[in-house]
């Protein structure tokens, strides 16, 4: 049996932490060496965000598959060849590292040249793909067409409502021990906010009281 080395790639943290992708590329990988004939000694996942990433110190898990994989002498397999970059001189950077790189949609056997060329082909296809986006975006623009959510307004004025009343509900709470303890000869802001500490009155937040959150709560009242 051949041995390589499983390297899976997601572009964000959150796709991550929910598995999407990362399922797909180890079936068709786990696919790829039962039909070739290779043991997978070890797997390295990465989760970056995308921006920057075509940079090996942005990517651990891919350095470290590569010195995994430069000691077994064994390849570092991947299900797409866009998992390693979309960058044609990044792949040429991981070449220059003389690990060899199976692509599982390209099969066993493809020539590291053409794998030069389909990178090649991927980045020319992003570019062209970046430049009609910029394009449509501008025609749209210069049509009169409103970009954007035309309800995100509403959206983030409908959010800062809901946080008003809850700080208001919040301060309606904690507002008749404030005045107990002004009732007790309490004057200063601080002196308050330590009477509502000594009595472990927690504020909204759930933290310990200043003389600034003590102003913030009165003011609230007084609107």
């Amino acid at each position: 049996m051949k041995c390589a080395i499983s390297y899976i790639r997601v572009s964000t943290a959150q796709q991550g932490k929910s598995g999407l992708g990362i399922e797909a590329q180890r079936a068709a990988i786990v696919r790829f060496a039962e039909t070739e004939g290779y043991t997978i000694m070890a797997e390295h996942v990465e989760c970056e965000t995308g921006k920057g990433s075509d940079a090996l110190e942005r990517r651990p898990e891919l350095a470290a598959a590569l010195e995994v994989a430069r000691k077994a002498k064994a390849p570092v397999l991947v299900a797409k060849l866009d998992r390693l970059s979309r960058d044609v001189a990044f792949i040429s950077g991981l070449m220059a590292h003389r690990v060899p790189f199976v692509v599982a949609e390209f099969g066993a056997d493809v020539d590291p040249f053409l794998i030069h060329i389909y990178s090649a082909l991927a980045q020319k296809e992003r570019a062209m793909i970046s430049a009609r986006t910029r394009a449509a975006l501008a025609a749209a623009k210069a049509r009169g067409t409103r970009l954007g959510n035309p309800n995100l307004g509403a959206i983030r004025g409908k959010g800062a409502s809901v946080q008003r009343e809850q700080a208001d509900r919040a301060a309606a709470s904690v507002l008749p021990v404030i005045r107990s303890i002004q009732a007790e000869g309490a004057v200063a802001l601080r002196d308050i906010a330590e009477a509502l500490n000594a009595r472990r009155v927690p504020t909204p937040r759930g933290g310990l009281w200043h003389a600034t959150s003590v102003r913030n709560i009165l003011k609230r009242v007084e609107i």
